[in-house]
């Protein structure tokens, strides 16, 4: 049986560890090949590995470069795939100040690899917008992960009155935009429930201090009890390759009002899209939805595009690896 080797630098509890989990162990998947995951460093030499096909979660960057070019000499013959999990159009719009060099780290990087895996249609666009992939090389495979908790979660009608954040607490998620956005609701019976950790945990307790209406969670160690306690799921993310939150929202049956950027664009009918990123911008979206709920979120159909995506990219790597030997 073929075996395909996950290569993860980063395993902090989060979308992608799951997406990734999700990928492993999928049956249909496991079926045509064995799948496993090493953890490399960070910012050190990539060791020798013995895989069929090696797919990189890695995060690219100019330190990782000569790294990178080094491990493609050395596993000339195998194919590479690489997943694109971070950078998109407005990652790169709101951090990246020497954009030209930006650009020329992630083309070389990209160029190694025989495939690259974009997570979202938006994400696949702007690489190809950019010069960053050929087209032959590039493929659009939507994140997942097992959804069948969140489709158990009880469904709720009625009012809005408890709004949830989930998530990594980082400045990409915007919980301190949405912080800012609810303070300045008058209602004293609503709530926002935060649910997540991370480095901005500190600043985001600072920013709620006083408002006791707001509470924080912690890490979830059951995701789908998260969107079991609140009735809308608000998403102010900065930039967002692809939402999983959304996708899990959706199962659930829970309102979702999330930014108008990148991935979340895609987040499906019944969402509510927030054009501006402003607290101001957000304690109006807000109050709209608390005066007019949103209608029900049609759940993501039973079809896994993420995992079919990986059946088909697999079939289409394998088939000549195999008809070569």
């Amino acid at each position: 049986m073929p075996r395909i080797l996950h290569l993860v630098d980063d395993t902090t509890p989060g979308g992608v560890m799951r997406v990734i989990e999700h990928v492993t162990t999928n049956a249909a998947l496991s079926a045509r090949a064995e799948h496993c995951v090493q953890v490399v460093s960070p910012t050190g030499p990539l060791p020798p590995v013995q895989a069929d096909v090696i797919v990189s979660h890695l995060s690219l960057s100019w330190r990782r470069l000569p790294l990178l070019i080094a491990f493609r000499a050395r596993h000339a013959q195998v194919p590479l795939i690489h997943v694109e999990h971070s950078y998109t159009e407005a990652f790169t719009a709101l951090n990246v100040s020497a954009r030209a060099r930006f650009f020329t780290m992630l083309r070389l990087s990209l160029s190694l690899f025989d495939r690259v895996v974009a997570v979202s249609e938006a994400q696949g666009r702007w690489l190809q917008k950019r010069g960053l992939v050929d087209a032959p090389s590039l493929q659009v495979i939507p994140s997942a992960v097992d959804l069948s908790p969140f489709r158990a979660v009880p469904r709720q009608s009625g009012p809005v009155r408890v709004i949830g954040a989930i998530g990594r607490l980082h400045r990409q998620k915007g919980f301190d935009i949405l912080i800012e956005a609810f303070r300045m609701l008058p209602d004293p019976d609503i709530a926002l429930h935060i649910h997540g950790t991370g480095p901005e945990a500190a600043d985001l307790a600072a920013r709620a201090a006083g408002d006791t209406r707001i509470r924080f969670f912690g890490h979830a160690a059951s995701p789908a009890a998260a969107y079991g306690g609140v009735d809308l799921v608000a998403m102010p993310s900065r930039w967002e390759a692809f939402g999983l939150v959304a996708l899990e929202a959706r199962a659930a049956g829970r309102g979702l009002v999330c930014a108008d950027v990148d991935g979340l664009r895609e987040s499906g009918a019944g969402a509510r899209f927030v054009r501006g990123s402003t607290p101001q911008d957000w304690a109006g979206a807000l109050t709209a939805c608390l005066n007019d709920p949103l209608p029900a979120v049609p759940p993501p159909a039973a079809f896994d595009p993420c995992c079919d995506g990986w059946l088909r990219l697999m079939d289409d790597i394998l088939q000549p690896t195999a008809m070569a030997a």
